[in-house]
């Protein structure tokens, strides 16, 4: 059911570094749109050792949360159940408190992902790359497991990270082949690039995108744009950014918490990019 206009309900962020994130910006502007005049939307540092604790504190009038690094595998023991689709990375980044107090835990950066990708009219490749091996990677594989229908090479520093990107691709039934990070250039020719890596880390790549690059998928959205993304855009390639996928993602966190099945998708995208432009 949805949430009514009056209801006195919260909602936060939770993780640890939590100053910069824009997920207050965004729910707030759903809230404002949708006219939610009694709900909030809160941010709280908060890492795994505190976790346990904030959560016996919260009382009936808790609608959801959202959760970043380092809880979105901190968080599954707390929790009743679990989606499939959170099961699929062992990570959950929204939880939704039921009517009967019962805690659901559900990953909405792979379908955010996705979406992110159809707005920008991908709906299928016949393979992909992604730059990096670290928890976002095994969401992009997740979210590749739903729109490529052929070989993801995942282009890592290690070993261990390798075989890790590996043994992910089998569970997500998905055929992954492994490459020194070294080779990365060679990624930019692939139909779809998801770069996961943070902020700097494929600055020096920018110099190797190819005359007529296919789609980027930078999941970064400050500092924006990345010196990838740029020369990817100057070169005529299309750019799906952090900011897309934040925004798909946060909007399907409002619909399972307010009940509101069309949470206001442009208002989100715009207070986003008005609180990025401020700083």
């Amino acid at each position: 059911m949805p949430a009514r206009a009056t209801d006195a309900r919260r909602a936060a962020v939770l993780g640890k570094p939590i100053a910069h994130s824009l997920s207050p910006v965004l729910h707030r502007a759903a809230y404002a749109e949708l006219g939610l005049t009694g709900w909030s939307y809160d941010r709280f540092e908060v890492d795994e050792a505190e976790l346990p604790g904030f959560f016996e504190k919260l009382g009936p009038e808790w609608a959801g949360l959202s959760l970043t690094m380092p809880l979105k595998r901190a968080v599954i023991p707390l929790l009743d159940e679990i989606s499939e689709t959170a099961a699929s990375v062992d990570a959950v980044n929204t939880v939704v408190f039921g009517a009967d107090g019962r805690k659901r835990g559900d990953n909405t950066d792979i379908p955010g992902m996705v979406a992110a990708l159809r707005e920008h009219g991908i709906e299928e490749v016949e393979s992909a790359a992604i730059l990096g091996a670290g928890a976002t990677a095994s969401s992009a594989l997740a979210a590749l497991s739903r729109v490529c229908t052929g070989e993801v090479v995942a282009y890592v520093r290690s070993e261990s990270r390798a075989a890790e990107m590996r043994q992910w691709g089998r569970r997500l039934d998905v055929d992954v082949r492994t490459a020194d990070w070294s080779e990365a250039a060679e990624a930019l020719r692939a139909p779809l690039v998801i770069a996961t890596t943070p902020a700097g880390a494929t600055d020096a790549l920018a110099a190797a995108v190819p005359e007529r690059p296919a789609t980027l998928f930078d999941v970064l959205y400050e500092p924006w744009p990345t010196e990838l993304a740029a020369r990817w855009s100057m070169y005529g390639g299309a750019v799906v950014g952090g900011l897309d996928l934040l925004v798909h993602q946060a909007v399907l966190q409002v619909e399972q918490m307010t009940g509101h099945t069309l949470a206001p998708l442009d208002a989100m995208r715009r207070a986003g990019e008005q609180a990025l432009a401020a700083r």
